[in-house]
């Protein structure tokens, strides 16, 4: 069996790592092909080119990459027609992902599986309309995706999420990662501003002024950046101004697997954390630290955003949970007067999210099948006439 895998950023490849796993486990000659990171590269896909060109966000800063991005589109759909594979997967980063499958469907017959359901639940509904004339099948993260998925007549699996299957660390993990980075007892603040450099860029100078306020009333605190490697010296340059003696967790200094436990180290020996939006508010929850999600937007990109978004929260926590408990600073109010003190209320209430976080976690199948292998069992049942 050969798959032809895309993912555009850190959260596909980890998606599409897990997704190659279980694969393998099912099927053990599989043969991969296409664009990675380096967890699915550790699976066995020769990338075809650094997935890190791709992951780009925001309507209007992939209009400087427009032309590279096309081209890549193009020279991507034209290795899968070359390469006739028994499917297609393309794994989030639709503006890239859809591209391609629409250019191989326009040539082919080849099946094509889309790994994250758009969120038309949140804005653009008819995202899903438009997907369906290039997608046959849809693996969902979250389990009320499914309907809006068949119902423009695409077939759609809830698999979970990978972070519900991901260890906890253990105290053993949590006091070497302590002594490898030389903090002691002293309690950790975690500040995740990104895994891109444009928001990093932008995020970053406002994280370093909100720990400033905050730490003012906190000055034994530490803080620990973990970064993924293709902005780790992006986030380095920023924490040059930053307070609280900073600590970046590099990737590129260690394997996979100790970069993995070093990750998950950090999240689970932090008293509290400050992330941009994302995924990461599900890593976070894996590991029960409680946080506070801030972003902002370039100002173009946040005006049309405005218009389009129907939900009141961002957080993938707030929505699985169908609670508001993770306080967000968004937009306007990504400021740090803003960010502080949201910090300062989760400080005085550290067991707000607790049940929150648990009941995203049991609802993303915490304790089932490891959802990279349901992802794959999906995948080859609905292949099978």
């Amino acid at each position: 069996m050969r798959v032809f895998l895309v993912a555009g950023e850190p959260s596909g490849d980890r998606l599409g790592g897990a997704l190659m796993e279980g694969l393998k486990t099912l099927v053990p000659d599989v043969e991969f092909d296409g664009v990675g990171g380096p967890l699915m590269q550790a699976q066995g896909l020769d990338s075809r080119f650094p997935m890190a060109e791709l992951s780009v966000m925001g309507l209007v800063e992939v209009l400087p990459k427009f032309f590279h991005l096309k081209r890549r589109i193009a020279e991507t759909a034209q290795a899968v027609l070359d390469t006739q594979p028994d499917v297609l997967i393309t794994i989030d980063s639709p503006d890239f992902s859809l591209r391609v499958a629409r250019q191989v469907k326009e040539q082919s017959s080849i099946r094509t599986v889309h790994y994250v359901a758009p969120s038309v639940w949140a804005w653009r509904p008819k995202r899903a309309d438009k997907m369906a004339k290039v997608i046959d099948h849809v693996l969902a993260l979250l389990p009320f995706e499914p309907p809006y998925m068949e119902k423009v007549g695409m077939e759609c699996d809830f698999v979970g999420h990978p972070v519900a299957s991901e260890p906890v660390a253990s105290q053993a993990e949590i006091a070497q990662f302590r002594t490898d980075h030389d903090l002691g007892d002293a309690p950790i603040l975690l500040a995740l501003p990104g895994s891109r450099r444009g928001e990093v860029d932008r995020l970053a100078p406002i994280f370093g002024a909100a720990l400033e306020l905050y730490l003012e009333d906190r000055p034994d605190m530490r803080v620990v950046v973990p970064a993924v490697a293709h902005v780790a010296d992006t986030v380095a340059e920023h924490l040059k101004t930053w307070p609280g003696n900073p600590v970046v967790v590099d990737p590129r200094m260690v394997d996979t697997d100790l970069a993995a436990t070093n990750k998950r180290a950090a999240f689970a020996a932090a008293e509290i954390a400050l992330a941009a939006s994302g995924t990461v508010s599900l890593e976070l929850a894996a590991q029960s630290t409680p946080m506070v999600i801030a972003y902002k937007l370039t100002w173009l990109t946040q005006k049309i955003a405005e218009r389009m978004v129907k939900l009141d929260t961002v957080t993938l926590v707030n929505l699985v949970s169908e609670t508001r408990s993770v306080p967000e600073c968004l937009l306007d109010d990504c400021t740090p007067e803003t960010i502080s003190s949201a910090l300062r209320a989760v400080t005085a209430a550290p067991g707000t999210q607790e049940k929150a976080m648990t009941v995203t976690m049991d609802r993303l199948g915490r304790g089932g099948e490891a959802p990279g292998l349901r992802a794959a069992r999906a995948v080859l049942e609905r292949m099978t006439p």
